[in-house]
């Protein structure tokens, strides 16, 4: 599950297809007019096919005889993928398409992180425990900066699957990563968020202590702490505040910004 590089125009291609199909603007079951869109991007019809064969391999397109290259219906896109994950998140807005799949995500992390949790309680060492401090101390140093709080809850939850010493867990911070660090953006960057640090060093204290069942009962109040964020980023939806907490997204995620394939071909 490698994120696809993103590289001078035919990565930049690969997005803005991606990230139109997944808004919707070429919707399920169109058939792309490849001669439009190469006269549109300003890119090669060998550019152009390249970048839908990645396409292709996350679910989202198709190519049939007679038929043309079509978008795939939604239940066919590969939506575990990281780069399908992370193009979803970015563009500097939380649409509702978006909170259901920020909502979707909690109860995956609900599933898995009280579970993982337990096993590194049972397997962590003094150097993921290292890492753990570390990543907290981090939180703790921000400043208020959203993008340093980001990073370092993003830190100390890959310290933590790594904790558990499991492969196929391990890999799961892949899956959660793109969700949980365009919801951290929006939370930190909102007026009147909790404080994540004493959830996350209560954790951590029960991982020190190898208690699993304490460290269990931690993480689900840590997810708990999550969900009231959740609840309040879609009270500010109904009472018109979510234009100023996506403005702040925006500006927090400039750096994952990829310009339309329109603006050139600068490497990333």
């Amino acid at each position: 599950m490698t994120p696809y590089a993103r590289r001078g125009v035919h990565g930049q291609t690969v997005e803005v297809l991606a990230r139109r199909i997944l808004g919707g603007e070429i919707p399920e079951g169109a058939t792309l007019d490849l001669v439009a869109l190469q006269s549109e991007l300003d890119v090669s019809l060998t550019a152009l096919r390249e970048s839908l064969k990645v396409l292709a391999a996350k679910g989202m397109v198709d190519a049939r005889q007679k038929r043309g290259t079509f978008v795939r219906t939604r239940a066919e896109w590969n939506l575990l993928d990281v780069d399908v994950l992370r193009w979803q998140f970015e563009g500097g807005r939380t649409s509702e398409a978006d909170e259901a799949l920020l909502r979707n995500l909690a109860e995956v992390r609900a599933i898995i992180e009280p579970a993982a949790v337990r096993l590194a309680a049972d397997r962590r060492t003094d150097a993921d425990l290292a890492a753990l401090d570390g990543a907290l101390d981090a939180m703790g140093e921000g400043g208020g900066d959203a993008a340093h709080a980001v990073e370092a809850d993003l830190a100390f939850h890959r310290a933590l699957l790594a904790a558990t010493h499991n492969e196929l867990l391990e890999r799961m911070e892949m899956v959660i990563e793109s969700g949980l660090a365009h919801r951290d953006r929006i939370v930190h960057s909102a007026p009147h968020s909790e404080d994540p640090v004493p959830a996350h060093r209560a954790v951590l204290d029960a991982v020190r202590d190898r208690d699993p069942r304490a460290a269990e009962a931690a993480m689900r109040a840590l997810l708990d702490q999550a969900g009231r964020d959740l609840d309040r980023l879609g009270d500010a939806d109904d009472t018109g505040d979510a234009g100023d907490v996506a403005t702040a997204d925006a500006a927090d995620a400039g750096d994952s910004h990829v310009p339309d394939a329109t603006e050139g071909s600068r490497s990333q």
